[in-house]
């Protein structure tokens, strides 16, 4: 039987559960119970505070609940997991940063997200005009009251999208044998599929397949929470700068200078690739030796 936790450690509580398919499948399930819920208290808020106050303290709220069930059917597996193993499969989270360092990782995957942000500009601009209805409301997930803004945009989508999709799903795939192509794939057309509309679901599937990459490579999820993190941040700010919060994306902001940028950005992303190709991917029994 495995030892008990002595420290708390939010991470510790799902590691136990690297779910094969049946486990993938109960996880999405559990999400969309999870988004019926998070659709239910936004109903609420609505219904006593207006649609003006729903914009916001709805996402507040709603954000948080569409994870809890998930959530609670990982903690619940690993805890039975926990009790029938003697060693942790393949932690969540663990620096394997050699030999590029963690600071240097840190600020590759930054740079590397921004540019990835300005090719995808380039790439959703062949898709059909977004709807009036549905831009609205994507505006209005960024140019309500700011500090709200910053927590659902910033905090809980980095935090809870990426123990999802990179944490459950991805980890699981790899710990299964899957080869890493596919297995980056199908957690990143997950990531886009969770966005549920194209336009958003293009880019996501792009920055996807490289907050995967950096995953399979590092097996660090605080990285691509970093990433996710910055990729967010990044167009909060622009959507409350006067001169650029109407901005459709990037190829109004840069004008003619935007395929030269796409270029630059281009070459960036392969640069990135190239310079983490030297950190050796980290296994399953690479993480589970180093937190032993």
């Amino acid at each position: 039987m495995a030892k008990r936790r002595g420290n708390f450690n939010f991470f510790q509580t799902f590691e136990y559960f690297s779910p094969k398919w049946r486990g993938i499948l109960g996880l999405i399930f559990w999400f969309l119970v999870g988004t019926l819920l998070g659709m239910g208290v936004t109903l609420i808020v609505t219904s006593m505070m207006g649609q003006e106050a729903a914009m916001d303290y709805g996402m507040l709220l709603s954000y948080p609940v569409m994870f809890i069930p998930p959530m609670i059917f990982a903690a619940v597996r690993s805890r039975r997991k926990e009790m029938e193993i003697e060693s942790v499969p393949s932690p969540l989270d663990n620096g394997h940063f050699a030999p590029l360092g963690g600071w240097l990782c840190a600020l590759l995957v930054m740079v590397v997200t921004l540019a990835a942000g300005i090719v995808s500009d380039g790439i959703t601009s062949v898709l059909p005009k977004m709807p009036e209805w549905l831009e609205e409301a994507l505006k209005g997930l960024t140019s309500g009251t700011l500090w709200i803004n910053f927590v659902c945009v910033s905090l809980f989508a980095p935090f809870f999208e990426e123990w999802l999709c990179r944490g459950m799903v991805l980890r699981g795939l790899l710990d299964r044998g899957v080869k890493p192509v596919w297995a980056i794939l199908f957690s990143a057309v997950f990531f886009g599929l969770i966005h549920m509309n194209i336009w958003q679901m293009v880019p996501a599937i792009l920055l996807g397949l490289i907050f995967g990459y950096v995953y399979y490579k590092t097996r660090s999820l605080k990285l691509t929470m970093l990433m996710h993190f910055a990729n967010n941040t990044f167009a909060l700010i622009l959507s409350h700068i006067d001169s650029l919060k109407d901005a459709e994306g990037w190829m109004q902001v840069l004008g003619s200078w935007y395929w030269p940028a796409f270029a630059a950005c281009l070459l960036l992303v392969a640069l990135f690739f190239v310079t983490f190709r030297r950190i050796a991917a980290g296994s399953s029994s690479d993480a589970a030796d180093a937190a032993a």
